[in-house]
């Protein structure tokens, strides 16, 4: 199997991730596509003919491998691989769709086609919920598919056209246990890798988008009180004019209040009294 397409693909995805992405690529890469066509492939190479059992009915063998495997390991494991990493692709899509719309208006849309905000970030984070999912449901189905993350070196198998209970030997049990322990803790790894990046970006731009809100608030804030010192300012200001004006107006153009008169009505009294 050529696993030139995965490696591009990889790479690809590896331009427009974190650091905590890089680290899941390099993992996924090198302990598990790596060990996959280097070792993998030759350990379960023959695992069907060197599947033996102590009798030699027609099909018995047959039966019972199919029913100890219902699906190859080495098959499982090239499917999961595929599967979690077709998600990288909605990244890729994505981003080839920035550039194109770019090249079809002809004019900057984005500062940076590649840069994981707005609906690339969401891409970005729907890409990671895909690929933990798969690795969980893939894990689960093994367990499910094997009765456990074991190798037993004695299976026994009474499914017809077995006459009896029969004994059954599975070639390398030891060093195939060894790769699958390795390959399980390796699919564990990238799901922690996976919700680690996923709590980053959330963090991050949560983060982002508070302090945006709370500098906006602290502007508007300031906006207000800027205004209600301006308004005070200025009633200052026509409250010291409307006094500086009183004060100039000449005292026969001042209008007296009404306790006045009774005085000057007493002086004229006196007045006329005194010349008479």
């Amino acid at each position: 199997m050529s696993w030139v397409f995965l490696r591009d693909l990889l790479s690809g995805v590896n331009k427009y991730s974190t650091g905590i992405g890089r680290i899941w690529v390099a993992v996924v890469f090198l302990f598990r596509l790596l060990l996959y066509v280097a070792a993998a492939e030759n350990i379960w190479k023959h695992e069907h003919d060197e599947f033996e059992c102590n009798i030699k009915q027609p099909g018995c063998e047959n039966v019972c491998f199919d029913h100890f495997f219902p699906v190859s390991h080495i098959r499982f494991w090239a499917l999961q691989l595929i599967m979690v990493s077709t998600p990288s692709l909605l990244v890729v899509f994505h981003v080839a769709y920035r550039e194109n719309r770019e090249k079809h208006h002809n004019q900057k849309l984005y500062k940076n086609p590649g840069k994981t905000d707005g609906g690339l970030l969401c891409t970005y984070l729907i890409s990671l919920i895909l690929k933990t999912g798969l690795e969980i449901f893939f894990l689960v189905l093994f367990y499910k598919l094997y009765n456990g993350f074991k190798i037993p070196h004695l299976v026994k198998c009474d499914i017809k056209p077995c006459p009896n209970i029969v004994d059954c030997y599975i070639s390398k049990p030891t060093e195939k246990m060894i790769f699958l322990y390795f390959l399980v803790a390796t699919s564990c790894l990238c799901i922690v890798l996976n919700l680690s990046e996923l709590s980053y970006l959330m963090f991050k731009y949560s983060t982002k988008c508070y302090l945006k809100r709370h500098v906006k608030k602290q502007q508007g804030s300031k906006g207000n009180c800027c205004e209600s010192e301006l308004i005070r300012h200025n009633r200052a200001r026509s409250a010291k004019g409307a006094h500086a004006t009183n004060r100039a107006r000449p005292p026969s153009l001042s209008v007296r209040s009404p306790s006045h008169f009774p005085f000057r009505k007493c002086l004229v009294y006196l007045v006329f009294n005194g010349m008479a």
